[in-house]
């Protein structure tokens, strides 16, 4: 091109420029130019109309001199995006239309679309791992979706590197539950690369222990207090320290060579149960002998077993809820003998899913706990208002059985429990849960939608717990 065709084109490009700043260039106009770009980098085409809510009159003089007409009266200025772009061509301020001159006047534009998806792919492969290692597992299906619908992923860890770094740890801790036996730090240690990982409130240990309570069958938001954090740990094998772990026993044989052995069988021959720790049950190593071993789900069946019975009561363990550590220990020293076990525990949802997790771990035979004696239960108390508001709650302390007991010819099995009249059932709370060792107990429980808890059955249990 000859010198004297460039400047030419240079200085038709500066007239072009120079009519585009006149007439969408500068602040009045400013609101119309963003418009335009939104829609460009949504994808979205220059057509229709766009609105300016209040308009200035300085913002009505630029579109009346854009136009070459008079605007409307009112507050609101309306632009045709159409009319725009035919200004723009026909006057050679853009030939290209409106689009050119946005890209001229604010630079190159971003493209929303592509952008989105990326990151969409980026956040789908941070949960990449997380995802493999839910994978089949149906206890896990729903709290994957609760992680999505809460958004905590995203509030812990709001750049998908993060969030695929946290997750990575989260799932190498799922792969390794339940366990057997694991100390929290250790797991920890060993799936996270810091033992202090799965701490209270650290973001690793927050997302950890939602799943845990997600295998536990407990909600998936934790609950306050160290207790809970305690249980839910528990519930997959994981112990927060050796001391507080514990489990409730009555009657366990034990034996003369061992220490625990002694406890055991020193606290049988005086009638009384035994408080274990998981430090005294992960010394042990030898099975724990016992023919046939009955667990309950309250400590009130064992206090007035020991009351009743004392030393002629019959092998019992209470798993106290969720069963601790401590607990599972001592079901797998005493199934590692063979022992054969009954379970009985709350009717209710929880309860349910309680006896289902010990069941998973040591295979049981229902210990009137099916709906034969569900049904019982629910003909033999009174129907009023509900009285605990958490499944779990005991009724002892604010119902005691006064009636139940008269008719029982045990009275010392009612030592600890004060006088006063019998409360009724409360209705059920939470989500239904299969009874595979008894799938007609769930259909009777969802029929008359009534909670039975353990202590209200007491009667009927001291019955098989004597010699």
């Amino acid at each position: 091109m000859s010198p004297d065709r460039i400047g030419a084109s240079v200085s038709a490009d500066g007239a072009g420029l120079h009519r585009l700043d006149r007439l969408l260039g500068g602040e009045p106009a400013a609101w119309l130019v963003r418009r335009a770009r939104d829609r460009l980098e949504a994808g979205r085409p220059l057509t229709g109309t766009v609105t300016l809510i209040a308009a200035t009159p300085e913002q009505r003089r630029a579109v009346e001199r854009l136009t070459g007409r008079a605007a409307r009266s009112g507050t609101s200025l309306s632009v045709s995006l159409t009319e725009v772009d035919r200004i723009l061509r026909d006057s050679g301020a853009a030939p290209g239309g409106l689009a050119e001159a946005v890209t001229r006047l604010v630079g190159p534009l971003r493209d929303l679309t592509r952008e989105r998806a990326d990151l969409a792919a980026a956040w789908d492969a941070a949960f990449a791992a997380l995802d493999e290692a839910a994978a089949g597992r149906d206890e896990l299906a729903r709290w994957r979706g609760w992680l999505d619908a809460t958004g905590l992923v995203r509030r812990l860890a709001p750049e998908p590197d993060q969030a695929r770094l946290l997750l990575l740890q989260v799932a190498a801790v799922l792969r390794r539950l339940p366990s057997d036996s694991v100390p929290i730090g250790r797991l920890a240690a060993e799936c996270c690369g810091d033992a202090h990982a799965l701490d209270d409130g650290r973001p690793v240990g927050t997302l950890a222990l939602s799943a845990v309570r997600a295998l536990a069958g407990l909600p998936f938001a934790a609950e306050p207090g160290a207790d809970s954090r305690r249980s839910a740990w528990a519930a997959v094998g994981v112990h927060l320290d050796e001391l507080s772990s514990l489990v409730l026993c009555l009657g366990l044989p034990g034996d003369a060579e061992t220490v625990l052995g002694r406890m055991l069988a020193s606290c049988r021959e005086a009638g009384q149960p035994a408080m274990l720790t998981l430090r005294q049950l992960r010394c042990h190593d030898d099975p724990l002998r016992a023919d046939l071993v009955r667990i309950c789900e309250n400590p009130v069946v064992v206090a007035a077993a020991a009351d009743e019975f004392g030393a002629r009561c019959q092998p019992l363990v209470c798993v106290g809820g969720q069963p601790s550590a401590a607990g599972w220990r001592l079901l797998d020293l005493l199934a590692a003998s063979g022992a054969e076990f009954g379970y009985h525990g709350d009717f209710d949802w929880g309860g349910v899913r309680i006896a289902d997790a010990v069941r998973r771990r040591v295979n049981w035979r229902p210990w009137r706990y099916d709906h034969v004696a569900y049904q019982s239960a629910v003909a033999a108390h009174p129907r009023h208002s509900a009285v605990a508001a958490h499944p779990h709650q005991s009724a002892v302390a604010a119902h005691p059985r006064q009636s139940a007991v008269a008719a029982h010819p045990r009275q010392s099995a009612v030592v600890a429990h004060p006088p006063g009249p019998l409360a009724g059932l409360g209705r059920l709370t939470g989500d239904p849960a299969a009874t595979p060792w008894d799938p007609e107990l769930a259909v009777a429980m969802r029929r008359h939608d009534l909670r039975v808890e353990e202590e209200l059955t007491l009667d009927d249990l001291l019955q098989d717990l004597g010699p």
